[in-house]
């Protein structure tokens, strides 16, 4: 009898708990970045006048006049990571958190070396989410009848 031989009968349950690892370790990621990027967005919203006085004179969004930034930066903070704590439509929800978490790191001039690693863990979770999904704990699974 060889070592394969005797070890292989337990490598379904390895492969079943390391399954639910994975999926138990992605709806973390999902809560832990819903709650950064929504409570972010809550407290925008708690003092609009601030939100609105901050990206006229302290962000710098490209492209965008500032009240429009604060509008679509304040939606985006509170819709995706809705999604993205449900798990549905989970690549289109990360990746425009990715996308966000980039413009926020380029639109603020003066960004503490501490918040900048913490966008850089950011983008890589999101990152991660959008090469490998939600996992088995998700609305996506169900609705788009994935396995």
């Amino acid at each position: 009898m060889t070592y394969l031989n005797l070890h292989v009968p337990y490598l379904g349950h390895l492969t079943k708990a390391r399954s639910v690892l994975e999926s138990l370790t992605l709806l973390g990621v999902r809560f832990y970045l819903f709650s950064v990027f929504f409570f972010a967005g809550f407290n925008k919203l708690k003092d609009w006048e601030s939100t609105l006085f901050l990206f006229e004179y302290e962000y710098m969004v490209p492209f965008l006049r500032h009240d429009i930034a604060a509008y679509l930066g304040t939606a985006a903070e509170i819709a995706l990571p809705v999604l993205l704590l449900m798990g549905l439509i989970t690549p289109v929800a990360a990746t425009g958190l990715f996308i966000f978490n980039i413009v926020a790191v380029f639109s603020l001039a003066d960004m503490p070396a501490a918040a900048l690693l913490l966008h850089v863990i950011w983008g890589g979770l999101l990152f991660a989410l959008i090469l490998w999904g939600p996992g088995k704990i998700a609305v996506d699974r169900f609705v788009f009848n994935s396995h």
